[in-house]
C-alpha cells in the first residue's frame, strides 16, 4: 500500500512540475515575442492561466497529505494525548465535510462549466474547473484514511506531536516510526 500511495504521489509531483514548467516556457516565450518581434501567443494568457489554477489545487491535495496547510496548534498543545487525537479526529471530520461540500458544488457547477467556453482556445471550462472533482476526491480519502487511523489506533506519538506543532519536520519521524497509539493510551 505504501509503494502504491509513494508512486501516486510521484506522478502528481511530476503532473505539477510539468504544470509549473508549461506555464514558465508560454509566458517566457509570450514575452520574448511580445518585445522582440512584436507578436504574442494568443493561448499564452489563458493556457497559463488555467495552468496555475491546476498548479494550485494539485498542490493543495499534495499538501494536505504532507501535513503541509497552517494549523493552529496553541490550543491543541494545551491537551494531553486523547485530547490531541479527538482535535485530530474532529479537524479530520471538518475537512471531509468540506471536501463532500466542495465535490457537490463541483458537480452542481458541471453542466455550466461543460456548456461554456474558453474565450481564446476553445476547450470546454470543465476542463479548468473539473479540478475541483480531483481536489475534493483526494482530500476526502486522504481525510478518510487519518480518521481510520485515528479510530483504529494506528496514529503514531510523531504523528501526535506533529499535529500539536511539537515537531517541525515530521517526514524521517513518521517514516521511522513504529510505535502506535493504541486504545489503552487513550484510557
Amino acid at each position: 500500500m505504501a509503494r502504491a500511495t509513494q508512486a501516486i504521489v510521484k506522478a502528481v509531483e511530476f503532473v505539477l512540475v510539468l504544470l509549473l514548467a508549461g506555464m514558465v516556457v508560454m509566458v517566457f516565450t509570450n514575452v520574448v515575442l511580445r518585445y522582440g518581434f512584436n507578436r504574442g501567443l494568443n493561448f499564452s494568457e489563458e493556457m497559463s492561466r488555467y495552468f496555475f489554477v491546476w498548479l494550485t489545487f494539485v498542490g493543495a491535495v499534495l499538501a494536505f497529505g504532507e501535513h503541509g496547510h497552517i494549523g493552529v496548534e496553541t490550543v491543541v498543545r494545551l491537551f494531553g494525548k486523547r485530547g490531541r487525537l479527538v482535535c485530530m479526529l474532529i479537524t479530520n471530520i471538518v475537512i471531509l465535510i468540506c471536501a463532500i461540500i466542495f465535490f457537490h458544488g463541483t458537480w452542481l457547477q458541471h453542466p455550466i462549466n461543460a456548456s461554456s467556453r474558453a474565450a481564446v482556445v476553445g476547450i470546454s471550462l470543465i476542463w479548468v474547473y473539473g479540478i475541483g472533482y480531483f481536489t475534493s476526491v483526494g482530500i476526502g480519502l486522504i481525510a478518510i484514511v487519518r480518521i481510520f487511523r485515528i479510530v483504529t489506533g494506528q496514529m503514531t506519538e510523531q504523528e501526535i506531536a506533529y499535529f500539536a506543532g511539537e515537531i517541525d519536520d515530521q517526514t524521517p519521524a513518521i517514516a521511522n516510526s513504529t510505535e502506535t497509539v493504541s486504545k489503552e493510551d487513550l484510557k
